[in-house]
C-alpha cells in the first residue's frame, strides 16, 4: 500500500511558518475528520439501541455490550498509535484504519442482524489506526512554542462535532424510521468521502506524518516519499496481514463481555509498563512532563465514565422516558441524546475561546488543571439535571426533553474545559517520538472510561423484562445523582493538586 507523495512537497519549515490563524493543511484535516466522525458517531448513536431493538438483548447485557464494544475501540487507538509511530507512519496508518471502517460498514448494511459483531470489529481495528494519527498529525502542523497550536485543536475539535451532530441525528432517525440497511450504509458513504479527501489532499502535508522507515539524505528529507524500502517493507505488510487475522479474535472478545474484562486487566498494566520503560529513555524534564501527561490521561478515565453515558444508559432513558417535545417541535428524543452535545460544542465552543482569552489577558485564566477541574464541576452539575428530570416525569414515567436537553448543554460545558485541551496538552508534553504513542494513550484512556460507562450504565438498570416507564426512570434517574457526586469529588481533588502538575508541566501552558 504506496501513497503517493509529490518529491517536491512543503518542507516542515514551510508548514509550519504560516501567515494567519490557521495553516492550509488544518483544513484538510478538518473535513477529513469530520466525515469521520460522521460515520463514527453514526454508528456509535445506533449501537446499544440496536442491540435493545433489533438483537433483542436485555438493557444490562447492552449497556455492557455497548461498553465493551466503545472500550475496544478505543483501546485500539493506542496500537493503532504504536505501529504508526514504529513503522507505518501516519499517514498509511490513517489510510489503513479508513479502509477497513468502510468495509465494516458495508458488511453491517448488507445485514446488519446477522454479520453485527463481524462489522463491528473491522470498525474496530480500522478506528483504531485511524483515529490518534489523524490528531497527532493536527499538532505537527505547529512549533513547538507556537500560541495558535489550541486555536487549531479547537477548530479540529469543531470538525469532530460537526460530523458528530450530523451522524449522531441521521443515522439512529434513519434506522428506526426507514432501513437499519441504510443506516450503516450511510456511515460507509461518508466514511469513504472522509478517505477521498485525505488521499486528494494529503501531499500538502509535505513529511509529516511520513513512515520512520522511509529513506531520508542527509538533511533528513524524504528522498523516496512514503516508500518503505528494504526487508523493512514486510513489517508492513505483517501489520496489514495482522490487522485482518486479529478480526476473529476481536469478534469473540466483543460478543462475549467476559473477554472484555480480561482485556482490559491486561492492556492497561502493560501499556502503563511501555510507557515507563520510554520514560527511562528520556531526558528528566521529559520524564516529568510525560508524569504530568499521565495524570491528566488517569482523570480524563473517570471523566469519560461518567461522560458516556450518553451511548449506553442515556440512549435508553431516551427511548423510553422521555417525550418527543423539544420547544415545542416533534423530535426523535434518540436523535436529540446523540446531537445535542454536539450542536452546543459547535455553538459554544469559540466562546469558551473567547472566554479563555478574555481571562488570559486579565492575567486570570486558569491553568490546564483547573480547566479539567472545571470539566468535572460541570459535568456534576449536568447530572444532577438528569436526576432532577424525574420531577418533570408524568404518572406513566414520561419526562421533559427539555429539562434532558438543558442537562447537555451543561455536560457540554464540562467536555468544552476537558477535551479539546486534552488533545493539545497531549501534543505539547510529549517529546516528538511518542507522540503517536501518547495520544493512543489519550484514546485509551477513553478506552477505560467507555467500558466503566458501561458497567456503570448496567448497574442502573431495572432487574427484569417486565419493569415499568416509573421504575426504569426511578433506577436511572438515582444513578445519575450518584454519578453528580462522584464527580463533584473528583473535580474538587483535581483542582486541588493543581499546582503539583503545573510544576511537573514546566514551561508548558
Amino acid at each position: 500500500m504506496i501513497l503517493h507523495i509529490n518529491r517536491n512537497m512543503n518542507t516542515l519549515n514551510e508548514i509550519q511558518n504560516f501567515e494567519g490563524k490557521y495553516p492550509k493543511q488544518l483544513w484538510y484535516l478538518f473535513f477529513s475528520e469530520m466525515w469521520e466522525r460522521f460515520s463514527f458517531y453514526g454508528m456509535r448513536g445506533m449501537l446499544t439501541f440496536f442491540m435493545v431493538h433489533q438483537l433483542f438483548m436485555k438493557e444490562d447485557v447492552a449497556n455492557l455490550q455497548y461498553g465493551a464494544t466503545q472500550a475496544f475501540v478505543y483501546a485500539f487507538t493506542f496500537i493503532g498509535g504504536l505501529f504508526a509511530d514504529k513503522i507505518l507512519g501516519f499517514r498509511k496508518s490513517l489510510f489503513w484504519g479508513g479502509i477497513l471502517m468502510i468495509i465494516g460498514s458495508v458488511i453491517l448494511s448488507i445485514n446488519p442482524q446477522q454479520f453485527f459483531f463481524l462489522g463491528i470489529s473491522f470498525t474496530i481495528i480500522g478506528t483504531g489506526f485511524f483515529k490518534p494519527n489523524i490528531s497527532t498529525m493536527v499538532g505537527a502542523l505547529y512549533k513547538s512554542n507556537d500560541n495558535r497550536r489550541d486555536a487549531g485543536f479547537s477548530l479540529f475539535y469543531s470538525g469532530i462535532n460537526i460530523g458528530a451532530l450530523l451522524g449522531g441525528y441521521a443515522c439512529v432517525a434513519i434506522g428506526k424510521s426507514y432501513s437499519w440497511n441504510l443506516a450503516f450504509g450511510l456511515a460507509a458513504i461518508v466514511m469513504a468521502i472522509s478517505l477521498l479527501t485525505f488521499v486528494f489532499t494529503q501531499k500538502s502535508l509535505g513529511p509529516i506524518g511520513l513512515s520512520p522507515f522511509a529513506a531520508k539524505d542527509k538533511q533528513g528529507k524524504s528522498t523516496n516519499g512514503n516508500k518503505i524500502t528494504g526487508t523493512k517493507k514486510w513489517y508492513e505488510y505483517l501489520t496489514y496481514l495482522g490487522s485482518l487475522a486479529i478480526i476473529p479474535v476481536i469478534m469473540i472478545m466483543v460478543a462475549k463481555t467476559q473477554y472484555t474484562d480480561w482485556f482490559m486487566y491486561v492492556i492497561g498494566p502493560a501499556t502503563l509498563l511501555y510507557v515507563f520503560y520510554e520514560m527511562t529513555k528520556v531526558t528528566v524534564p521529559e520524564r516529568k512532563k510525560l508524569g504530568a501527561a499521565m495524570v491528566f490521561i488517569i482523570f480524563s478515565v473517570l471523566f469519560w465514565a461518567f461522560f458516556e453515558q450518553s451511548g449506553g444508559s442515556l440512549s435508553l432513558f431516551a427511548a423510553n422516558n422521555l417525550n418527543s417535545s423539544l420547544l415545542g417541535f416533534t423530535v426523535d428524543p434518540n436523535g436529540v441524546n446523540n446531537a445535542a452535545n454536539s450542536l452546543f460544542v459547535i455553538a459554544f465552543a469559540a466562546i469558551f475561546g473567547l472566554i479563555w482569552i478574555g481571562l488570559a489577558k486579565r492575567k486570570m485564566e486558569p491553568n490546564t488543571v483547573v480547566k479539567f477541574g472545571l470539566g468535572f464541576l460541570f459535568l456534576s452539575l449536568a447530572f444532577f439535571i438528569f436526576y432532577y428530570t424525574r420531577f418533570f416525569a408524568n404518572e406513566h414515567g414520561i419526562t421533559s426533553l427539555d429539562i434532558f436537553t438543558i442537562a447537555y448543554l451543561v455536560i457540554t460545558f464540562g467536555e468544552l474545559c476537558l477535551s479539546p485541551i486534552g488533545l493539545s496538552i497531549m501534543t505539547k508534553l510529549a517529546p516528538k517520538r511518542l507522540q503517536g504513542v501518547m495520544m493512543g494513550m489519550w484514546f485509551l484512556a477513553s478506552a477505560y472510561g467507555q467500558y466503566v460507562a458501561g458497567i456503570l450504565g448496567a448497574g442502573m438498570t431495572v432487574p427484569g423484562d417486565d419493569a415499568t416507564a416509573i421504575e426504569k426512570l426511578i433506577s436511572y434517574t438515582q444513578g445519575y445523582k450518584q454519578l453528580s457526586i462522584y464527580a463533584l469529588i473528583t473535580g474538587i481533588a483535581l483542582i486541588a493538586i493543581s499546582p503539583v502538575v503545573k510544576k511537573l508541566m514546566q514551561e508548558v501552558k
